[in-house]
């Protein structure tokens, strides 16, 4: 048996086993590897695609072939993969006779762009990437950006670039939207780069929040009545932590009596170690016993809602729960913390605990961290 015969056997056998329709393609795609076609089939949420080292699109910025994705517009089912291994042995043809010209595979201007509604692609979309997404990242940085577009209209590069025009320059709703859309496009294989109309969003422009000093901290946390949410706030306080984070915390050292630190075991930015700042807190307030309240959740934006609900409409605090969060980091700062080490704890780089805290320092804080280097027993001293 000829080896490219032998190689499409073992293809055969190796994804006889697999089902449903990605099986299918892995075997289409074993035909075509065994052919040299040079080109494979994608799934992409429910629909199919070419993909292969393919000649710049006509008005494309690059010079040269580079690997690139075809939309066909059918359906990711038995018939649209054997149609794809069809429209893919044609393909690779003609890139091996170098008779490939997009002129035959999108024969005019309106076939250029990618087949569907903007509502039929954004559909697609959050099929294939929405799982993958935290649901809060997903709501703001996704949904809040798509549901600006007609979704009965025709996904195409002018009409996103309108869209994108009709919202406020330099501003976060801009940037963000400028990024989902790229996002967008590519996955709908449009040839387009939005960064330009990003404009000069930075968030070191936004005002800082009024966040509320230590005394009120632990004047609220002697209001909350519920053990459970009171121990909830202490952790935020103390330890700088996420909502959500609280519920997913390894508390074992801090309940052995000797330590000061918990290990938050998952959340949005993953598994840390972190310290109170203050320790005194930790025995004052009883954290060492952790008290969780009796509420449940699947995801981690369940925790986050619950504790946001809790502390405005039961407590009603004068402050957000993210407050306190934010208060931990101006208070590391005060105590003399290096700042790369509080981003570490906190689950950011220290990019972004520059931009968001270190704007907010007011003379206070400035203060208290000149007091205690320059007054520290120790301290080097100048000459006489």
């Amino acid at each position: 048996m000829p080896e490219c015969d032998t190689k499409v056997v073992t293809d055969l056998v190796t994804v006889s086993a697999e089902d449903g329709i990605d099986g299918r393609i892995a075997q289409a795609n074993g035909r075509l590897r065994a052919a040299k076609a040079r080109v494979s089939i994608e799934r992409r949420g429910g629909m199919l695609w070419l993909r292969g080292t393919l000649p710049p699109k006509p008005g494309s910025s690059h010079g040269k072939a580079y690997r690139q994705k075809h939309s066909l517009g059918v359906k990711a089912n038995p018939a649209g993969v054997q149609y794809a291994e069809r429209q893919a042995r044609l393909m690779g043809a003609q890139l091996q006779a170098k008779e490939f010209d997009w002129a035959r595979w999108m024969p005019d201007e309106a076939e250029s762009e990618p087949g569907g509604t903007e509502g039929e692609w954004l559909e697609r979309f959050e099929e294939e990437f929405r799982h993958t997404v935290e649901p809060v990242t997903w709501k703001t940085d996704y949904r809040n950006a798509f549901v600006k577009l007609d979704a009965g209209q025709l996904l195409t590069v002018e009409l996103l670039k309108e869209t994108l025009r009709g919202i406020e320059q330099n501003s976060k709703t801009r940037r963000r939207c400028c990024l989902a859309f790229n996002r967008l496009a590519k996955f709908a294989g449009l040839d387009v780069d939005f960064s330009a109309l990003i404009g000069n969003y930075s968030p070191s422009e936004v005002e800082p929040r009024d966040v509320p000093d230590d005394g009120a901290i632990a004047e609220w946390f002697g209001r909350i009545t519920n053990p459970g949410w009171r121990w909830v706030y202490g952790m935020m306080a103390a330890f700088g932590l996420r909502s959500h984070e609280v519920f997913y915390l390894d508390t074992d050292e801090l309940e052995g009596g000797t330590s000061f630190m918990v290990c938050v075991r998952e959340g949005k930015t993953g598994r840390r170690l972190v310290w109170a700042c203050y320790p005194e807190w930790v025995d004052t307030w009883g954290l060492r016993e952790p008290v969780l309240p009796e509420v449940t959740g699947q995801q981690h934006s369940d925790f986050t809602q619950r504790t946001v609900h809790y502390f405005r409409e039961t407590a009603r605090l004068p402050f957000t729960a993210l407050d306190l969060r934010h208060r931990w980091a101006i208070r590391t700062l005060e105590c003399g913390m290096d700042y790369s080490l509080a981003a570490m704890q906190m689950g950011h780089s220290v990019k972004v605990h520059e931009q968001t805290y270190h704007r907010w320092i007011k003379r206070d804080t400035h203060q208290k961290a000149f007091d205690a280097l320059m007054w520290r027993p120790g301290r080097p001293l100048p000459p006489v």
